[in-house]
């Protein structure tokens, strides 16, 4: 490809929310858009630039251009917090307060780099006013696919337009109006009440619901993180009758193994050691994200099953982020010398993919998040599935009815689930 001055270049500005989840599949769009000739700005908060640095190919990096842009303090979020990663799932709203606060020196950026378009998230629910003022087309960019948002609805009832149907907890487990009747993507009880009860502390000016909402119905168009090949009629569904509005699948755009050199080193030395003795396809991976976290009896639990379930197995453990620096939790006793050679603990970060790519991993117990979806179904890994937050339940659903999962069966009401589970 014949190179171009960069300011020949269409220019394009993504502004991802403060997640690792949100921030890699940005950067995966932005690599696959520098690789067609795209001049990228890739805004974030300079803790984020510095995580994201290493997963940036030689060959594009002068294309996409890292713009750090500090985060303002807010009341009772601490200092070293710019990303959901930083904290406890609870305390995210005030990093979404502080998010809000981006606006201004975002827009100065704008004002004066002139992009050809704006790729942005749900947080960045003010920006389209801000787009359409400087004329600059934007695309609203959707990281769950198009059966979680269809569950979500029309963006008038997100916003407090129209009214929502959905008045009773009775309304809220069922299939909503607008989707087939013959779905079986829905909550359970436990997690409605979950998500509910995750939804009542808010800090920020807008409800979670009215951010997404306005985000999409401020969009020229809309990406979502899924292709055609997956769920054709969910993404027609969304674009012809929930949306109303141009809808683009942009793929599912997996990361690269090879380009992960975040993961070398000391570490990976000692995982892989570790997994090349064990048989081809005989290892359970278990995790479960960067967001959730498991209370201490299910932590018990998961320990006692996975260690009666007689298989190999590579478990990693995030403690719990508190404020009160709370963050500790206990294996059951004699635990780690009993799975002694035929487990590992890994007690924190752990490179994902690359684990996951090995061929001695032959399932992955997950919290369904539509990240490690993507990862493990494009390695061919079995799926054992364990949703804990936000749209994870519907991914959940989403899998088991098209039989390439299997949910851990748990209490309705709470979602307590035990060693025999």
């Amino acid at each position: 490809m014949a190179i171009m001055e960069n300011e020949d270049r269409p220019h394009v500005v993504m502004l991802p929310w403060l997640a690792m989840g949100h921030l890699i599949p940005f950067l995966e769009l932005s690599k696959c858009l520098a690789l067609k000739g795209f001049q990228i700005s890739f805004i974030s908060t300079p803790k984020n630039i510095e995580r994201l640095l290493p997963m940036i190919p030689p060959n594009i990096s002068s294309l996409i251009n890292l713009v750090k842009i500090p985060l303002p303090q807010v009341d009772d979020l601490p200092e070293y917090a710019e990303s959901t990663i930083d904290l406890p799932s609870e305390k995210v709203h005030y990093l979404k307060k502080a998010f809000d606060g981006l606006q201004s020196p975002l827009t100065s950026f704008l004002e004066n780099s002139v992009p050809t378009w704006i790729i942005y998230d749900f947080a960045a629910y003010w920006l389209p006013p801000v787009a359409n003022k400087l004329g600059v087309p934007c695309a609203f960019f959707s990281l769950v696919n198009a059966a979680t948002i269809a569950w979500t609805g029309p963006p008038s009832i997100l916003m407090g337009i129209t009214e929502d149907p959905r008045k009773t907890l009775e309304d809220l487990l069922g299939v909503p109006k607008w989707i087939p009747s013959t779905s079986n993507v829905v909550f359970r009880l436990h997690e409605i009440l979950r998500l509910v009860n995750s939804t009542k502390d808010n800090v920020a000016d807008v409800s979670e619901a009215y951010r997404f909402g306005a985000a999409v119905q401020g969009a020229d168009v809309v990406f979502i993180r899924s292709c055609t090949e997956f769920e054709p009629d969910w993404l027609r569904l969304v674009e012809e009758e929930i949306f109303q509005k141009p809808v683009v699948p942009v793929g599912l755009l997996p990361a690269s193994v090879k380009e992960r050199s975040d993961d070398t080193g000391e570490k990976w030395g000692e995982i892989s050691e570790w997994l090349d003795k064990q048989k081809k396809e005989s290892v359970v991976y278990v995790s479960i994200g960067t967001e959730a976290t498991l209370t201490q009896e299910e932590v018990v639990e998961l320990a006692l099953g996975l260690e009666l379930s007689e298989l190999p197995f590579f478990w990693v453990i995030r403690k719990p982020t508190s404020f009160a620096g709370d963050d500790s939790f206990t294996l059951p006793d004699g635990f780690e010398d009993r799975i002694s050679g035929r487990g590992y603990i890994c007690k924190g970060w752990a490179p994902q993919v690359r684990i996951l790519a090995h061929p001695s991993i032959g399932g992955f117990l997950t919290h369904c998040g539509w990240n490690s979806i993507i990862e493990s179904l494009g390695l061919g890994r079995a799926l054992i599935l364990l949703p804990l937050l936000a749209e994870q339940g519907l991914n959940a659903r989403m899998l088991e009815e098209r039989k390439i999962g299997m949910e851990i069966p748990r209490d309705e009401r709470d979602g307590a689930f035990t060693r025999d589970s």
